[in-house]
Parts: C-alpha cells; structure tokens; sequence
C-alpha cells in the first residue's frame, strides 16, 4: 500500500493504492515556477475515494468496491526518499526525484508535523526557506515577527502577551493550580481553571479520590494498559457501568484515536441508544438497536460489556445479551491492534469527538463512569492513576 502526492510537468498529482489497484488524480490548472506565490494543497482519501484540492479547486475520484484502509508500515517522507528503493513504482509517473522548492504547514490527520532541526527522525540538503530567523508562524496568534540584531521579536495583538504571543493576558496573572489549564474567557475579560485528574474547585487546588468518576463535558480519562504487551488480541474484552441524562455522548474509545486507520473499539450513545464500532484493520461500524433498549440516558446505572472473539463481536446490556455478530466472516482481520490507549468520556483537550471519531460520536460524554474491567483482569482499573482533566468526584449526589 502507499499514497504519494508528486508534482509533474507542473500539475499536482495524488496517487494511492489500498491492495488492488492504483488511483491516480491531477489537478487542472498547473503550479507556475515563479517561486513568488504559496499554494494551498489538500489531499487524501475517506475510505477508498480520494480527493484533491489546490489552492481551493477540488477533485473527487468516486469510490469503487473494494479495501477502504491504507495499510502502511515505513516512514513518512517529505520532498524526498533516503533511498529511490522505498519508491513503489506504480506511486509516480516517471522516475523519481526529489522536490525543489519550499513546504510549510504539513498537516497529517489533523496534526501538524513541525518542520524543524529536532523533531523529524531524520534529512538531508534541507534548508531555511524563508531565509530569516523569523520563518514561519514564529509569533502564535496573529502576532507580527520583526527581525532584530539578536534575533527576533513578536509584536502581539492586544490581548495576547509572551516572547511568541503565545499567552493571553486573561491567564497571565491566573491562580490555576497544579497541572491545571488556563481557559481564557475574553468576553468576560477573566479565565477559567480546567482541573487536571485528581483536583478539584475554582482554582483545582483542592486534592481529591473517587472510584465513581464524574464527566462534566470537556473532560477525558487517558488510560495506559500496563498489561498491553501481554494481552491477547484476538480475544479482548471491557465491561463498565455508565449512567447519564444524555442521548449522546463517546463513553470509551479503546485505541489511540490518532489516524483514521488506526484500530479501535468503542462503545457511546446515539440518539438515546447504545452503540459500539469496531475497527480491526477496515472500519466497520455496528450501531446497536433493540426496541427493548430504546434509551440508555434514564440516570439509571448500566452494566454494558463487549467481547470480541477475533471477528466475533457480542455485547450485553444489563447482563443480557442484546448483539452478536460476525463482522467478517472471511477472518481478514482478527486482533485488536488498539496500542494498549482506552479513552473514557472523550479526548484531549482541543481535539473534538466529532472530529477524531469521524463522525461516529457527536460529542463527550457527560455523565457518571466506574468498574472498569479490561479483558479478565481480577481487578477494576484504577481510573485516578490515569491521565485526564475536568474529571470529579462522583462518588455521591448527583
């Protein structure tokens, strides 16, 4: 499998192939080598249809039956290979070669790569592009870069504040406490303190323990699996009790939840009704409807499990079993690569469920969370030695 983006005889071409046979796509009009103008460029596929955009004219190749997942496992490389053997030949027109020219701003899945001396693995014969210790996005926020004898400096919009303006003047005198997040509010011209895991009150500086966790909205849990390299992954397994007042809402994700086709396992409401997809090498989504089970958002607690026998999925509610099917029965893919991540409630902050989920979940769950069981541990997990923020006490009340 591979997708490769190329630039030939000066039109963009997007070329990928998912196991059977290679798409290729080219914009209309041509990228002129003046060198004086920046291109906008979007590119990539949802399942097996591929689209392409530059500087706002898109192309859609239209999907045919086939592999929807891209199954790669090099290293991703920009404006180069370190070896003309990594090229598939299918992957470009002509014989490859390296790209001239200048590229910033690289966003992969929502995530920007940063282009710099640290942070990739490895180059070659790359240099400054902009020629000046400003270069690109230097100052955050709409902030002006200025070059001066000793280097540079920002010039901040008012309401920002710090050497790259990346501070708002709402959060720099704040009293957040430990670990905890400064939201700035503008409109109220004040802040809000977002608590990491294990505090609480205006200013989390209130330490605090639950066993029943407590989602308020905005709030995650990022559990690592200690016991992950070890599992059996054809054969996993996860049981919880949720209650909620909600109709929507992503109660677990087990997986990272960083590309689209990384393997998952997730279990959320939609419309009132429990739903649970599973992704094991090609997404496959599997809402569960059962008449009898019409809502889950009473405020009642329920016991939900899901078990997943290589393809075959069966999950239970309130101990009855309410779903069971084969999603493949050809067993293409039968282990549930999900990389030791389980996520309760929702995602990091600033990464939207609507948008990591694909659309499979609207939002965060709000609501309550306890007895976490992974595959068949003897034990809960404990959810307060985990990651999170905006997670409280849900031990009592409501």
């Amino acid at each position: 499998d591979f997708l490769c983006i190329s630039l030939v005889n000066g039109y963009i071409q997007l070329r990928y192939n998912l196991g059977e046979k290679t798409v290729i796509l080219q914009t209309f009009q041509k990228v002129h080598a003046n060198g004086n103008r920046w291109h906008s460029l979007k590119a990539g596929r949802v399942g097996n249809e591929g689209y392409l955009d530059l500087d706002g004219i898109n192309i859609t190749q239209n999907a045919s039956p086939g592999m929807n997942a891209l199954d790669t496992h090099t290293d991703f490389f920009i404006g180069g290979v370190s070896s003309l053997d990594l090229v598939n030949s299918m992957a470009v027109e002509n014989e490859p070669t390296g790209f001239t020219g200048c590229i910033r701003e690289i966003i992969v899945n929502n995530r920007e790569l940063k282009l710099t001396v640290n942070d990739p693995k490895g180059g070659a014969n790359v240099g400054d592009c902009d020629g000046t210790v400003c270069g690109y996005a230097v100052c955050k926020n709409n902030g002006t870069c200025q070059v001066e004898a000793s280097g540079f400096s920002c010039s901040c919009p008012r309401e920002w504040i710090g050497s790259t303006c990346e501070q708002s003047i709402h959060c720099s005198q704040n009293r957040c406490g430990s670990q905890a997040l400064c939201i700035p509010q503008p409109t109220l011209f004040s802040y809000i303190c977002v608590c990491a895991l294990g505090w609480s009150g205006k200013y989390c500086d209130s330490k605090i323990s639950f066993f029943i966790a407590k989602f308020v909205g905005n709030s995650y849990i990022k559990y690592t699996d200690p016991y992950y390299g070890k599992r059996d992954l054809q054969h996993s397994r996860i049981s919880l009790n949720f209650t909620t007042n909600q109709t929507e809402g992503l109660i677990v994700w087990m997986g990272k939840g960083e590309d689209e086709d990384n393997d998952f396992l997730a279990i959320g409401l939609c419309n009132g009704t429990l739903k649970v997809v599973i992704n094991l090498g090609e997404r496959i989504s599997v809402p569960l409807i059962h008449s009898k089970y019409s809502t889950c958002c009473d405020t009642r607690w329920h016991f939900v499990t899901v078990v997943q026998n290589q393809t075959c999925i069966k999950v239970y509610l309130d101990e009855e079993l309410i779903f069971f099917e084969d999603i493949d029965p050809h067993r293409k893919y039968t282990a549930l690569n999900y990389g030791g991540i389980c996520y309760f409630g929702g995602f990091e902050i600033g990464r939207k469920v609507n948008v990591v989920t694909t659309g499979l979940f609207q939002k965060g769950f709000i609501g309550k969370i306890k007895d976490v069981v992974l595959f068949q541990d003897s034990k809960k997990i404990q959810l307060m030695k985990a990651e999170g923020y905006n997670v409280y006490n849900g031990n009592y009340g409501n």
